[in-house]
């Protein structure tokens, strides 16, 4: 299966548990990957034929940037559900939140988490 992929995508949020998050909000990074057949577009040359990820973009930007959720699972399945119902030629996709600033003592590159979702899920 072919993919489209959308890497390191910054935005800033108000998604975690502590009151200080959703107040001051914060950091977040996203990397998308879309598995879907992109033959037809390879051979047309066509972005008719393709999954835009300008939109794919924008519904990612407002599920990160519009909505507040206390876990990234939330917001990582939110994502997940807005890109499967929008984009029906997304047959699997994958999500990955990176969360760099996570109030928690201590030294680290990021927390985060990724899930993977399809049609038949």
């Amino acid at each position: 299966m072919d993919k489209i992929i959308m890497k390191d995508l910054e935005f800033f949020g108000y998604h975690g548990v502590l009151g200080e998050e959703n107040r001051l909000g914060q950091r977040f990074i996203v990397s998308i990957e879309l598995y879907t057949d992109l033959k037809r577009a390879g051979v047309s040359d066509n972005v008719l034929d393709t999954i835009n990820y300008a939109e794919v973009y924008a519904v990612v930007k407002g599920c990160v940037e519009r909505k507040t959720f206390k876990l990234l699972e939330a917001l990582a399945e939110n994502i997940a559900e807005s890109i499967l119902t929008g984009f029906s030629a997304v047959n699997e996709l994958a999500v990955h939140i990176k969360k760099p600033n996570a109030p928690v003592q201590g030294i680290f590159e990021y927390f985060g988490v990724e899930i993977r979702r399809g049609r038949n899920e």
